[in-house]
């Protein structure tokens, strides 16, 4: 058994070892790949700081050298600090709910409510986190249902991968096929000079079809476990203090103070959207607003300072390590800055599509974006560094340019819950499931959904979708 488990662990490295050896391979990339630059400059219309798709040049090489390599993974830390401690007062926010119990309570009051007739629970929440992630972008602000709904599934008779599913599948395809996102599809179609949120018919399509698709591939695999538990993926795992019993579960009473905890929660969720949609709120914000709610849920669930104080350092020594795990796979792109071959990779994937048919052509971009998100995980960040070649691209192709955003979207979206230089590796260490888990569970589907991708790129260029 012992050198099973040794055999098993060298054939799966440590996530920490995987993104270190990417930020080797980008450090090699720096000493074969030709520097170049293209130059930035204002959008008039959003304000950004956008690429010039025709001034693209070969500049003087910069190398990283080895010890530069690992001062990467601290400037990475650094860069993404506001993500990592977004992560972290997020979580400990909705930690502190779980630990009073109120959540476990009002769970409770669910199964009892739902007895014999429970099929429905999880795929309404997939639908209500992808409708959340439509209209607002909603995803990171989603983590720290992750525990919960881990412990909901698993008492239900599923495992965790079916809790971190409802999470991670409806916030990442509701996302990936959004008709109203700001963050990703408004940003677009702005520097591509589209009116705001123009082709709503064809995204809405898209959207009901991404998310029914997720919903019919958890409950078949949550069917499927039900029955048999030995068919998880999950089997011999053990997920902590996440997993909960099914009968301690649907006998807790639903208190008063349990009320008054989820009530806060629910006031301070009004006003994350509200701040979201009216007023442009984005980590700073959200992070006081989280602060307050969580201190607020501690102060009506009768602890005092000095408890919810232990309660949020629990919480963080819960999630530093899939915090970090961002930090650490910034490190790939600080290499590829400092050596400068982020915008050669860039121009040499746009260039190998210059010379093919339409339809190709589209389908191309769609692999383009998928691959560069591996390069650059956000989503504003890879709108403003690649719709200004692709958008001009696409004219010069005969590809309407609502195509090349639908190609963006796509390409970015689906893949935030495939890369692990997304925050996958965080949502996994949220779930207690092991990245490879996830990746035997997630990439059959993945490789299902870029083929149906395809076939909506197909016939947005067919029916020349403006």
């Amino acid at each position: 058994m012992t050198e099973k488990k040794s055999k098993l662990n060298l054939l799966m490295p440590h996530t920490y070892v995987l993104l270190f050896f990417l930020i080797v391979i980008a450090t090699i990339g720096t000493y074969v790949v030709p520097a170049g630059l293209y130059d930035r400059i204002t959008d008039p219309h959003t304000g950004r700081m956008v690429v010039d798709p025709t001034t693209y040049h070969i500049v003087k090489s910069t190398p990283v050298d080895p010890f530069a390599m690992f001062i990467s993974v601290y400037k990475g830390l650094v860069q993404a600090a506001d993500i990592i401690f977004f992560i972290m007062i997020s979580y400990a926010c909705f930690y502190l709910v779980l630990v009073s119990g109120a959540l476990n309570a009002a769970m409770g009051a669910l199964l009892r409510a739902t007895k014999g007739r429970d099929a429905f629970v999880m795929p309404l929440f997939m639908y209500l986190f992808a409708t959340a992630a439509t209209f607002f972008g909603m995803f990171e602000e989603a983590f720290g249902f992750i525990p919960i709904f881990v412990g909901l599934a698993v008492a239900m008779g599923y495992d965790a991968l079916v809790g971190m599913s409802v999470v991670a599948m409806g916030c990442g395809l509701g996302f990936a096929a959004a008709f109203m996102n700001p963050f990703t599809v408004g940003l677009a179609q702005k520097i591509s000079e589209l009116p705001l949120f123009s082709g709503l018919g064809f995204r809405i399509v898209s959207w009901f079809v991404f998310v029914t698709m997720g919903v019919i591939w958890m409950m078949r695999y949550a069917a499927k476990v039900r029955k048999d538990p030995s068919k998880s993926l999950m089997k011999g795992i053990d997920v902590g203090a996440l997993a909960l019993d099914h009968n301690e579960l649907v006998d807790s009473k639903f208190t008063g103070r349990n009320k008054a905890v989820l009530l806060v929660l629910f006031i301070g969720m009004c006003f994350l959207v509200w701040g979201v949609l009216t007023r442009g709120w984005y980590f700073d914000e959200l992070c006081g607003l989280l602060l307050v709610t969580g201190i607020a849920c501690g102060l009506a669930n009768g602890y005092g300072p000095s408890r919810i104080a232990q309660i949020f350092i629990d919480a963080w020594k819960d999630i530093i390590f899939g915090a970090c795990v961002v930090g650490i796979s910034r490190g790939v792109l600080v290499v590829m800055q400092q050596g400068q071959i982020i915008d050669t990779v860039i121009y040499a994937l746009a260039a190998l599509l210059s010379g093919l048919p339409k339809w190709v052509a589209a389908e191309g971009m769609l692999f383009v974006q998928t691959l560069i998100n591996f390069f650059i995980p956000s989503g504003s960040g890879q709108a403003a560094t690649t719709i200004p070649i692709m958008s001009p691209l696409s004219d010069i192709l005969g590809i309407p340019r609502q195509v090349a955003v639908l190609a963006y979207q796509y390409g970015d979206g689906f893949s935030n819950i495939l890369w692990p230089t997304t925050n996958l590796p965080v949502m996994c260490s949220l779930a207690k499931v092991p990245i490879e888990k996830w990746w035997k569970y997630f990439v059959p589907f993945f490789l299902l959904l870029f083929a149906v991708q395809m076939a909506f790129i197909f016939v947005a260029v067919m029916i020349n979708y403006h």
